[in-house]
Formats: C-alpha cells, sequence, structure tokens
C-alpha cells in the first residue's frame, strides 16, 4: 500500500513530474515511421490526409492513432490546416498534428499539389529541384508516429493540435537537436540495423517534442500539463498513478496532500478540469482498457486490480466510459 507523509512544503517536485510524465508516456506505446525525405523545388505543394484517412492509407489498426509529422531540414515551407492555422515550419523546426487534421504542406505560389498518397506508392517527385543549391527549394522529413490507448490518456488529452518547435531550442530537459541530427544521419548512413535505430530514435524524438512542449509552453489552468505543476495536485495525481487500485476517496487524497477535503477537490478540479474522482475513474478505464486487450487476464483479476470491489461494478463502470462492456469490448479489439 502507498504511504505518504501528511506534511511537506508547497514547492513543485521536479521527480514527481517527471514520474507522471514517464507514466503516461509509457502508456501511449509511441511508435514511428519515416514516410518521406526529399527535397521540392518552389512552387509545391502536398496535401496530407486527416488522422482516420490516413490510417486507412497505410492500413493501420483503427486503435491505433496516427500522428503525422513534419521537420525541416533547410529551406521553409508553409502548412495549413483545414481549421485556417498557417504556420511558417523553417530550417530546424518540426511540426507535430497531434490532433490529426487534414494539412497542406506548400511553398511558393499556389499550386494543386501532390497526394501524399501518390508519393507513398512510389510516385515520383516531380517537384524535385535539378540542383540541391536551387534557393527556392526545401528538404522535408515526414513521418508519423502512432500512438496506443489515447482516449483516457491525459498527456495526450492535454496536448494542443499542433505542435510547434524549433530543435535548436535551448532547454534543460530536452536534447531535440541531438537527437534529430543522429536519426538524419542514420537514415543517410542505411547501415545495418538502420531501420531499428531510426524507430527506436523516432519514439526518443515524439517523447523529446512533448518534454520541450512542457518545457516552454504556457498553460492555462484546466489543462493537465499546468496542474502537474501545482505542488499539491501533482502529489495527488502521483498517488494515484502509483496505487490506482487502492481505495481512494477525497477524504483520502486529501490527507495526503495534507489539506481540507473541501479546498483540496476545489484546487484540484479547478487544476485538472476534472474532479478527483473523475480522473480516478478515467485513468482507471485507461489501465483496465489497455490490459483486456493486451494481457490474457480474467476481467474479474482486471476489475480488482484497478480498483473495483466486484467485477458488476467494474462492468457499469467501463460501459459508461467506453460504450460496451468488458467482454464485448475485449471480442471486438481481439477481432
Amino acid at each position: 500500500m502507498l504511504k505518504m507523509t501528511k506534511c511537506f512544503a508547497e514547492t513543485t517536485d521536479q521527480r514527481v513530474i517527471s514520474n507522471i510524465i514517464d507514466d503516461t508516456m509509457q502508456h501511449l506505446r509511441v511508435s514511428g515511421s519515416v514516410l518521406l525525405r526529399e527535397t521540392y523545388k518552389s512552387p509545391w505543394a502536398i496535401n496530407i490526409p486527416n488522422a482516420s484517412t490516413m490510417s486507412k492509407l497505410l492500413n493501420i489498426n483503427s486503435d491505433e492513432q496516427v500522428v503525422a509529422f513534419h521537420l525541416v531540414e533547410f529551406g521553409h515551407c508553409l502548412i495549413s490546416s483545414e481549421q485556417g492555422d498557417n504556420i511558417l515550419l523553417k530550417a530546424g523546426e518540426i511540426l507535430i498534428c497531434f490532433g490529426g487534421r487534414a494539412h497542406r504542406l506548400s511553398q511558393g505560389t499556389a499550386v494543386a499539389g501532390e497526394d501524399i498518397s501518390t508519393l507513398l506508392q512510389g510516385g515520383p517527385n516531380i517537384q524535385k529541384p535539378h540542383q540541391a543549391t536551387d534557393v527556392e527549394s526545401a528538404a522535408l522529413l515526414c513521418g508519423m508516429f502512432l500512438l496506443q490507448h489515447t482516449a483516457f490518456n491525459p498527456l495526450f488529452n492535454a496536448l494542443p493540435p499542433l505542435v510547434h518547435i524549433t530543435l535548436s531550442k535551448q532547454g534543460e530537459l530536452h536534447n531535440l537537436s541531438g537527437v534529430a541530427r543522429i536519426m538524419a544521419d542514420e537514415i543517410d548512413r542505411n547501415a545495418m540495423g538502420s531501420g531499428y535505430i531510426v524507430k527506436r530514435l523516432l519514439e526518443v524524438l515524439c517523447a523529446e517534442v512533448v518534454r520541450a512542449h512542457i518545457e516552454s509552453a504556457s498553460h492555462q489552468k484546466g489543462n493537465w500539463l499546468q496542474a502537474i505543476k501545482d505542488p499539491v495536485v501533482s502529489r495527488a495525481i502521483a498517488a494515484i498513478h502509483a496505487a490506482p487500485g487502492d481505495n481512494w476517496s477525497v477524504l483520502r487524497l486529501a490527507n495526503a496532500v495534507a489539506m481540507s477535503p473541501s479546498r483540496f477537490a476545489a484546487r484540484f478540479s479547478e487544476s485538472v478540469g476534472d474532479s478527483p474522482m473523475s480522473y480516478l475513474a478515467k485513468w482507471r478505464m485507461n489501465l483496465a482498457s489497455q490490459k483486456l486487450k493486451e494481457s490474457n487476464q480474467s476481467i474479474d483479476l482486471i476489475a480488482y486490480n484497478v480498483g473495483y470491489e466486484s467485477p458488476a461494478a467494474f462492468s457499469r463502470a467501463f460501459k459508461k466510459h467506453l460504450g460496451f462492456s468488458p467482454a464485448s469490448w475485449r471480442i471486438q479489439k481481439a477481432s
């Protein structure tokens, strides 16, 4: 059983935040692939469909969230989304589309553009410059991250639809430029085992971008990324993540952080945008759905491990959040 002191100073503990980020990131099961690494001469444009269409195009399991990313190695390009976003991506910058929006990469005057499907099927790069030194050209490294179990993951749900980061941005917590450089070098080498190494580096790249975003971005109240910087709230969240199956209540969580239940509940809800018990229930659903899909544990054992006193109570909670009973959900995911 988790033991916590009832007295502590109200200062942010980076170890607590780190443990929370580690836990939520690990549950996303991040993997990745490089789809394109090409040079384009202005004017050019590439159309990227939304995440759902991209999943069908690449024959990706519907349970996995497709997240496109674009890294400019030299030159620049404009990224425009259906929602009206227009971002100028310059050399040494990366954009990750966590929201799954359809978008367009372009440079120069408007052209019809090529669909990504044509390029992925081996179609020619008709917009390639004759010389790598052409002034109006851009070199892109584009790919995708695959994320699992996103529905109830608070880290994923707190990320904005588009995360734009400069690789060389100074920061104490990330090494983006180093990871990107090693990955590009490994792609160029194409040596034995390069494919495996690049895939592992893509996982690290995704984590580094998320870490840089957390470190540098300002987050409003009600956003989980801001909430975990609150010393009281972060300790409560860390307690839940460390022992999700414990018999938690608002009173017990409040005692763990040395606050009155009413003050604690109000502070937690304002910071997170969810009540303590709602946050607990969603995290338990995240764990339960993962165990149902990835393990052969019985439903009764899963119910007990995530904190429900009976399979019936677990089944009611699971159906409320996911729309299916645990048994039906497991069968559906196995098919």
